[in-house]
Formats: structure tokens, C-alpha cells, sequence
């Protein structure tokens, strides 16, 4: 589903995309909502993630089977979610005074000095600012579980030799999991491309290998007995 644009688009956003937990728009059923959602600023962003879903997806529902194969992308989804919201109690304060700072021309520790000073006064318009500012945390996508997805191939079919675009080399699935991997995680503490959620991408992937890593202790990664 791709988020409508304008009024419509906007409403989407504040109730179904996923918010800080300590925002007020934030409510527990974004956990799910968010990932069947997309941005409209990227068409090609969602026909990758539909593109990679059919040509990965197909073949594990083969495989799994619809239910198990449901069970995992709702997992994978889900678990980008937690780490994202992980990563935002982390990182929300500080991105905060380093916009604040950078818009009034200060150094990180001078705004950070002035926001502990206004919160111990209890400053009205800070509180507000700050609580605007959490509003304004919000990821829409099927990325996380798309990710999930890619790595439960390479779990299942590690020798499995693929080819990205333009480069006609072949490479083992592993190989390239293991290369996506790092790279959304360099990305992440980066902090490159800062519209995308890669440590959201890394949780898909992270609660992804604990549930493959499950099956595979009992013996049902490649189908049979469920659980």
C-alpha cells in the first residue's frame, strides 16, 4: 500500500505509520500497520521491496509453507519495529539538541547545557518543543520484514548464487546477506541517508535469524512439523 498524498496521506501517517512510543500519536497497533504502508517520495523504494517480497517470498512460502511463512514476515515486521523504537529512546534526545543547536548556530554541549537548564525549570515551550519534536518520529515501509525475508533465504539456500543489477557476477546468498547487512549497520551509525530506517532494516533481520535459528534446532527450517 503506498501512503496517499496530502490530507488523506497526512491522517495515514499520524495514526497507522509507527511513532514514538513516547509520543502522543503513538499507539501499539502501529506495530503492524506501519510496515503495509510507503512513503510516496520513492516509487522505486516499494517496487524493490514488492519486487524482492515476490522474488524471495515466493520461494520460502514454497518451502514453509502460508502459514509459517506469514508467521515470519509478521515477525520480521514486528521486530523492526522494537528495534526501532530501541534505537529512538537512544538517539531521539540528541538528535533534538543537534538540530536545535545547528538552527541557532551553537555547539552541541552549549544547547545541551541551555535544554537541561530549561527542563529543570520546567520550561513550558521546551516540554512543547521537545513532545513536537517526538510527533515528528515516524517510519512507514515493509523494509524491515523485507529484510528479514532476504536473510531467511540466504538462511535456507546459503549456496543459492545471485546477481545484482549490472554486475554479472554471480554471488552466493550468504555473501550477499552478510554485504547488506553491513552496510545498513555503517549506515545506521553514520547516520547516512537519514530518511531511511537501517537499524529497523538490521531488527528484521536480527529477529529474522532467531526464529530461523529456532526451526533449525528443531529440525523443521526446510519444511515438516510446525514448531
Amino acid at each position: 500500500m503506498i501512503l496517499f498524498p496530502g490530507q488523506i496521506g497526512s491522517f495515514m501517517d499520524a495514526h497507522l505509520g509507527l511513532h514514538y512510543f513516547s509520543s502522543s500519536l503513538f499507539n501499539p497497533v502501529q506495530v503492524i500497520t506501519y510496515m503495509f504502508l510507503h512513503s510516496t517520495s520513492s516509487a522505486l523504494h516499494i517496487l524493490f521491496n514488492m519486487f524482492t517480497l515476490w522474488m524471495f517470498g515466493r520461494v520460502l512460502e514454497q518451502v514453509w509453507g502460508s502459514r509459517r511463512f506469514f508467521i515470519f514476515y509478521m515477525i520480521c515486521g514486528v521486530g523492526a519495529a522494537l528495534v526501532q523504537e530501541g534505537v529512538w529512546a537512544l538517539v531521539w534526545e540528541h538528535d533534538y539538541i543537534s538540530a536545535i543547536g545547528h538552527q541557532n548556530g551553537m555547539t552541541y554541549e552549549t544547547m545541551r547545557q541551555l535544554v537541561d537548564a530549561g527542563l529543570a525549570k520546567g520550561d513550558p515551550a521546551l516540554t512543547s518543543a521537545m513532545n513536537s519534536f517526538k510527533d515528528m518520529l515516524v517510519v512507514v515501509g515493509a523494509s524491515g520484514a523485507i529484510f528479514g525475508l532476504l536473510l531467511g533465504f540466504a538462511f535456507v539456500f546459503p549456496d543459492m548464487p545471485l546477481y545484482l543489477f549490472f554486475i554479472p557476477i554471480p554471488i552466493k546468498a550468504k555473501y550477499m546477506v552478510i554485504g547488506y547487512g553491513v552496510i545498513e549497520f555503517f549506515l545506521g551509525i553514520g547516520g547516512a541517508q537519514s530518511t531511511v530506517a537501517h537499524f529497523a532494516h538490521l531488527g528484521g533481520m536480527l529477529f529474522g535469524l532467531i526464529l530461523l535459528l529456532y526451526w533449525k534446532k528443531n529440525g523443521t527450517l526446510r519444511g515438516g512439523r510446525f514448531y
